[in-house]
């Protein structure tokens, strides 16, 4: 165990100016339902993702990706260039943002809350069904609201 804490500590400070999408070396990591622009050095003529259930890419410009998070989990993405040659050959690893966030575990059922600054409930894979469908069924019907005007 202290050889393990003496790596963490002479890592941790090589990691700190890293921006958290190029944290690992060959992976991103993009926080759930956030988007998160990823700047490639030559232009993408082909985009490919894994699972698009997992994060999804819009195409700003050539140079320019944004990618959401949809859903936990670990995909890859490839772009390739006019030459199908790889520009980028990643693994895509979704998470959650726990600083926003509160979860309520009740034994084995969860709810979560979004608190910034008060808590709200909030729609969360891995959320009890209950407490899911809740808060969905609140947001839709609210959205339709939203379109009918």
């Amino acid at each position: 165990m202290p050889l393990r804490a003496a790596l963490l500590a002479s890592v941790l400070p090589l990691m700190a100016g890293v921006p958290a999408a190029l944290a690992e070396e060959g992976s991103l990591r993009v926080a759930l339902d956030r988007a998160q622009v990823v700047r490639i050095e030559r232009e993408a003529e082909t985009i490919i993702v894994g699972n698009p259930s997992i994060v999804d890419v819009a195409i700003h410009d050539a140079r320019t990706l944004i990618l959401t998070g949809r859903s936990y989990g670990v995909t890859n993405l490839v772009v390739l260039d006019g030459q199908g040659d790889a520009v980028i050959d990643r693994t895509v690893t979704v998470g959650s943002v726990e600083s926003a966030s509160v979860r309520v575990y009740r034994q084995a059922l969860r709810s979560t809350y979004s608190c910034n600054p008060s808590c709200e409930p909030t729609v969360t894979i891995g959320d009890n069904d209950e407490a899911f469908s809740a808060a969905a069924g609140q947001f839709g019907t609210r959205e339709g609201l939203a379109r009918s005007q």
